[in-house]
């Protein structure tokens, strides 16, 4: 009984820091993470953008019509 002592804690390396991990700027790594991922969505956006393609023009407005390069060509009501 009782609450407080030893805990055991294998010998585990992690690439993360281990178990109770205490990096020195948490903030600062996690804007890095924030601004790396907003990255990586503007550029998947903006490809998909450039090579979304509707060869059968839809019965409804899409709303990635706004943004796609090929609506026009594409969907003969909005020209």
């Amino acid at each position: 009984m009782g609450g407080g002592g030893w805990f055991y804690v294998p010998k585990v390396w992690t690439p993360a820091g281990g178990w109770w991990v205490q990096p020195k700027n948490p903030r600062a790594n996690a804007m890095i993470a924030m601004v790396g991922l907003g990255a990586a969505c503007f550029s998947v956006f903006t490809v998909s953008a450039s090579k979304e393609r509707r060869p059968i023009p839809p019965a409804w407005h899409i709303p990635s019509q706004k943004w796609c390069v090929h609506a026009k060509d594409d969907d003969p009501s909005l020209r």
